[in-house]
């Protein structure tokens, strides 16, 4: 374990256990097991939910002023090497129901939970021959983490096709919510509050006092075989111009408006620069790839060489796609 990381004492340990939850209780777990770039120090404390109802419980046990972050695969997602003070959730292969939704005198609907791989989506819908939502399969992450940041690719986004989502708040409450309650944008998703244009009923919550469950898509019909050819080829375009033999996150920076970060950042001369045991990407340079061993630390240095770098030389700032949490080592 490294240093001085977040621990959790056997009472504390014991205090959960006494609530009735049935998943899995982790102290001191080590998040580079549970983050694509293989890399990061441990959490205080790791909740596997059994079930919703399960994660519920967890929800209301936990004090209301510990941080909680939830966790699907851990793409987009760098935990600095101190390690995480508060509760991870980790979502995938629990909130991983998908389904076809029908009823009388109504289009099809896709019901997909939070832990649900993107790609696996994409694949769902075309199977059922509905079109609309190859582009997840470019996505590396869950369903949960898709409608968090409103992530896309190939001219798809997610909030294009969502007809409601459900969250859970800090109390384990459950709320129906549908797209005029946020605020969405190019990679951004925000609940608004009360009194908030296109908001009559949210509650005054911060960003991290809900999290999403699950979600209903609405797609239109299409060709079954058409559909999921368009999926094949996305995946073998992401094959081919994407570094997926090497642990990474995705893309790390935002595309500027009429631009490519990673245009930007080769043009700074940085494709290929190392620290440590971290690399910005020889074959594309929006990605920062663990070579083998590498430190959080190096990782986050290269984000922000490239920040620095492309700031100075061409008077633009790139806004990151990663999620930073935890302590510096």
């Amino acid at each position: 374990m490294v240093s001085g990381a977040p621990t959790m004492n056997m009472a504390e340990i014991n205090q959960f256990g006494s609530t009735g939850l049935r998943g899995r209780l982790a102290a001191g777990e080590p998040m580079a097991r549970h983050t694509s770039w293989r890399a990061g120090g441990p959490a205080t404390r790791a909740y596997t939910p059994a079930d919703l109802a399960d994660l519920r419980a967890f929800l209301a046990a936990t004090p209301p002023d510990e941080p909680v972050l939830f966790v699907g695969l851990g793409s987009n997602l760098l935990v600095r090497d101190g390690g995480l003070r508060g509760s991870v959730v980790f979502t995938h292969a629990v909130l991983n129901r998908i389904q076809l939704e029908t009823a009388a005198n109504a289009a099809p609907l896709v019901y997909a939970e939070a832990g649900v791989a993107s790609p696996k989506l994409s694949r769902f819908a075309a199977l059922n021959g509905l079109a609309g939502a190859e582009f997840f399969a470019g996505i590396p992450g869950t369903v949960g983490g898709a409608l968090a940041m409103n992530a896309g690719c190939y001219g798809g986004e997610t909030w294009r096709v969502v007809e409601r989502v459900t969250t859970v708040d800090r109390r384990g409450v459950l709320h129906t919510r549908v797209p005029g309650e946020y605020e969405l944008g190019y990679r951004h998703v925000r609940l608004l509050a009360d009194g908030e244009s296109g908001s009559p009923h949210a509650s005054r919550l911060t960003p991290h006092d809900e999290w999403f469950v699950s979600a209903h898509f609405r797609l239109p019909a299409g060709d079954c075989d058409a559909a999921r050819a368009t999926v094949k080829q996305l995946l073998e375009r992401r094959i081919a111009t994407q570094p997926l033999g090497q642990p990474n996150a995705g893309s790390v920076f935002r595309n500027p408006p009429d631009d490519h970060a990673a245009r930007l950042i080769e043009a700074a001369g940085l494709k290929g620069h190392r620290q440590g045991h971290a690399a910005i990407s020889d074959k594309h340079a929006n990605f920062i790839v663990n070579l083998g061993g590498a430190r959080a630390a190096d990782i986050e240095a290269l984000i922000v060489l490239a920040e620095t770098m492309v700031r100075e030389q061409f008077g633009i700032a790139l806004e990151r796609e990663v999620r930073i949490v935890g302590d510096a080592a």
